[in-house]
C-alpha cells in the first residue's frame, strides 16, 4: 500500500461513512456532533478561505485555543490549503506567542477556545486573526463568516512523504521553546506503528482533555482518530469533566500522571483506602465495587489506558490494577511523536516504560542516554541548525536526554534525565528521578522534587496532595517521615534524602514551574530556592514546613 498521509484519510471517512459522528462539543451544557461531512463542509470551505486570504501554500498559520471541534477543523483546514499548523498552548503568554509566531513566520492565527484571551492578545501583532464566535472570540476575520462566504474547496493539498506538515513549539522546563518539524511521513509511520499493536473497534471513540497542542494527545486522538474514522469529544470545563468523561465512554485514554493521581484522590474522598481494601476482600462485593469505579470513570469500554509525558508511580499503577483498571505506561518525546516505547496490552510491566515498537531502532550510549532511530523522527528543529546538530549522533540516532536501562526482557527503564543530575558538595552526582517516584507513591503528596547541589546530600522539596492538605501539620511531618525513612533504607549514603520541605505554595502553570504539559521547571524551582538549601539542609527537623 502506498502512502496514506492523514488528509487522504480524512477524505475516505468523509466519502465511505459521510453521517459517523466526527466531533462532539460540549458547551453551555449541551453537546453538538458534527458528522464527518457536516465537519468535511466546514473544512473545505475554511481551507477556500485561507487561500482567499492570500496565504500561499507552504506558508505558517497557527492556533491559539484549549481543545475543541474548531481545533481539529483549524488544524485540517490549514492543511487542507497546504499550509502548515503552528499549534500554541492555551496558557502560553504574549511574550511567548509574540515569540513564537515571529519565530515561525506565521501569516495568520486561528483563536479559540481560551481562559484569558485579553491578556494573551498583546503577543499577537502584524497577523490576521481567525476568531471562533462559538467560544467568544469576535475578531475583523471571523470563522463563521468565513465559511458563509466561501465555497468548499475541491483541490485539496496532496502532500508528499516528506512534506512539512506540522511545527510542534516544545513546552520548555529550560529556556525559549523549540520548533520540532514533522512530515506527513512520521506521522503515518507514527499510526502505523500503534495500530500493529493497538485493536480498537471500528470508528472508536476519543475524549480529548489535554492540550492538543502537546504531539502526545494530537497524535493519540487527532492522527489516530482521523485514520481510523474515529469520534473525538471535548469536556466543556474542569468542572464538567468527569461527566463529560463518563458519557464519552472513550475505547482509548490517555492522561499524564498527575490526571491518574487526581482519580484516586476522588474516589479516595468518597471512600477512605480502609474502606475500600475492606470491600475489595469480599468476593461478590468486590466486582460490584469495580464495575462502579470503572463506570464513574467512564472506562467500561477502554481497550487501552495509557500514562506518560512524565514517570507515574509504580505504586500508583498496582494501586488501579486492584479496582481491574490496568495503566499502561509509554515513553516518547515530540521528537518522535511519542512512539517509541510501550507497555503493550497484556504485556504490561509495571516500573517500566515498556519495549520499543517493531520498526523502532534503540540503543544506550556509552553514558547509558537512551537513543532512537525510525521514520517518525523530527526533521529537526525550525530555523535552528546547531540544536539540530546536537540532537542526533553519529550514527542519525535521536538523543533523547534520558538515562535507561535495559531488563533481559527487552523492557525499559527511565532512571533519569542526563540535565536533572545534580553534583553535591561531595562532588557526587545524582540523578533524582528515582528518588522522586517512591516520594510521590504516599497519597498526601501531590508534586516532589529532589535537588541539592552544593550541600551534602539530596532533600525533597514537596507539595501535599488535597488530602495531604487535610491533615494536621503533625500528621503530614508523620507521613512524610516515614516515606523518607523507607525510601532511604537501601540507599548509600550519600544519596539519602536528608529533609523534606513542604512548599506553602502549589506548583502550577500560572505561577511558571510547571509547564502546559504539567513537568515540572526545574531550573525555575532551582532559581527561587537553591539559595535556602543550605539553611534548609542545617535544620535540626527533618520534615520542615516553608
Amino acid at each position: 500500500m502506498g502512502f496514506i498521509s492523514v488528509l487522504d484519510a480524512f477524505q475516505k471517512w468523509e466519502k465511505e461513512t459521510p453521517n459517523q459522528p466526527f466531533l462532539h462539543q460540549n458547551i453551555h451544557g449541551r453537546k453538538i456532533t458534527l458528522s464527518y461531512q457536516e465537519a468535511a463542509d466546514q473544512i473545505r470551505r475554511m481551507a477556500t478561505a485561507i487561500q482567499e486570504m492570500g496565504i500561499e501554500k507552504g506558508s505558517h498559520v497557527a492556533i491559539l485555543s484549549k481543545n475543541c471541534s474548531h481545533w481539529i477543523m483549524a488544524d485540517l483546514a490549514i492543511l487542507m490549503a497546504g499550509c502548515v499548523s503552528i499549534p500554541i498552548y492555551p496558557t502560553t503568554d504574549k511574550a511567548t506567542i509574540k515569540l513564537i509566531l515571529e519565530h515561525s513566520g506565521s501569516k495568520a492565527i486561528f483563536v479559540g477556545k481560551l481562559d484569558d484571551y485579553a491578556s494573551q492578545k498583546e503577543g499577537i501583532q502584524g497577523i490576521p486573526k481567525i476568531g471562533i464566535e462559538m467560544h467568544g472570540v469576535n475578531e475583523e476575520h471571523g470563522w463563521d463568516k468565513m465559511i458563509e462566504k466561501s465555497a468548499p474547496i475541491q483541490d485539496v493539498y496532496k502532500p508528499a512523504k516528506d512534506d512539512l506538515m506540522t511545527i510542534l513549539y516544545t513546552s520548555g522546563t529550560t529556556g525559549n521553546p523549540k520548533g520540532v518539524m514533522h512530515s506527513y511521513g512520521s506521522v503515518e509511520f507514527a499510526v502505523s506503528e500503534f495500530e500493529h499493536h493497538f485493536t480498537l473497534p471500528r470508528h472508536p471513540r476519543f475524549f480529548a482533555f489535554l492540550s492538543l497542542a502537546h504531539i502526545a494527545e494530537r497524535a493519540a486522538y487527532e492522527f489516530i482518530g482521523v485514520y481510523l474514522g474515529g469520534s473525538i469529544a471535548f469536556p466543556e470545563s474542569l468542572e464538567s469533566f468527569p461527566a463529560n468523561l463518563a458519557e464519552a465512554k472513550p475505547h482509548m485514554f490517555f492522561a499524564v500522571p498527575r490526571i491518574f493521581q487526581k482519580f484516586q484522590e476522588s474516589i479516595l474522598k468518597k471512600m477512605p483506602q480502609s474502606r475500600l481494601d475492606l470491600l475489595l476482600k469480599i468476593p461478590i462485593i468486590n466486582n460490584v465495587i469495580k464495575k462502579k469505579i470503572i463506570s464513574a470513570l467512564g472506562f467500561q469500554e477502554a481497550v487501552s489506558v495509557i500514562s506518560g509525558a512524565a514517570p507515574i508511580s509504580p505504586d500508583l499503577q498496582e494501586w488501579f490494577k486492584k479496582l481491574g483498571i490496568d495503566v499502561n505506561q509509554g515513553y516518547g518525546m515530540s521528537e518522535d511523536i511519542c512512539v517509541s516505547h510501550m507497555n503493550f496490552p497484556g504485556m504490561n510491566k509495571i516500573g517500566t516504560v515498556g519495549q520499543k515498537y517493531d520498526h523502532i531502532k534503540t540503543k544506550l550510549s556509552p553514558e547509558g542516554e537512551v537513543c532512537l532511530l525510525s521514520d517518525c523522527l523530527t526533521l529537526g528543529y525550525y530555523n535552528d541548525e546547531e540544536k539540530t546538530k546536537e540532537l542526533f549522533d553519529d550514527e542519525g540516532y535521536l538523543r533523547t536526554g534520558d538515562l535507561g536501562e535495559y531488563d533481559h526482557d527487552g523492557y525499559l527503564s527511565i532512571v533519569g534525565r542526563v540535565k536533572d543530575q545534580f553534583k553535591t558538595d561531595k562532588g557526587k552526582y545524582i540523578s533524582p528521578n528515582h528518588l522522586e517516584l517512591p516520594l510521590s507513591d504516599n497519597a498526601n503528596i501531590e508534586q516532589v522534587c529532589v535537588v541539592g547541589t552544593g550541600i551534602p546530600q539530596p532533600i525533597a522539596l514537596i507539595v501535599p496532595s488535597e488530602v495531604g492538605k487535610e491533615l494536621s501539620q503533625d500528621a503530614l511531618r508523620t507521613s512524610i517521615k516515614g516515606s523518607l525513612k523507607d525510601l532511604n533504607e537501601n540507599l548509600p549514603n550519600y544519596e539519602k534524602v536528608a529533609k523534606a520541605i513542604v512548599m506553602k505554595e502549589d506548583w502550577t502553570i500560572d505561577n511558571g514551574l510547571l509547564t502546559p504539559t504539567l513537568k515540572l521547571k526545574r531550573n525555575h524551582l532551582e532559581k527561587i530556592h537553591s539559595p535556602y538549601y543550605g539553611q534548609w539542609f542545617e535544620e535540626t527537623e527533618t520534615v520542615i514546613f516553608e
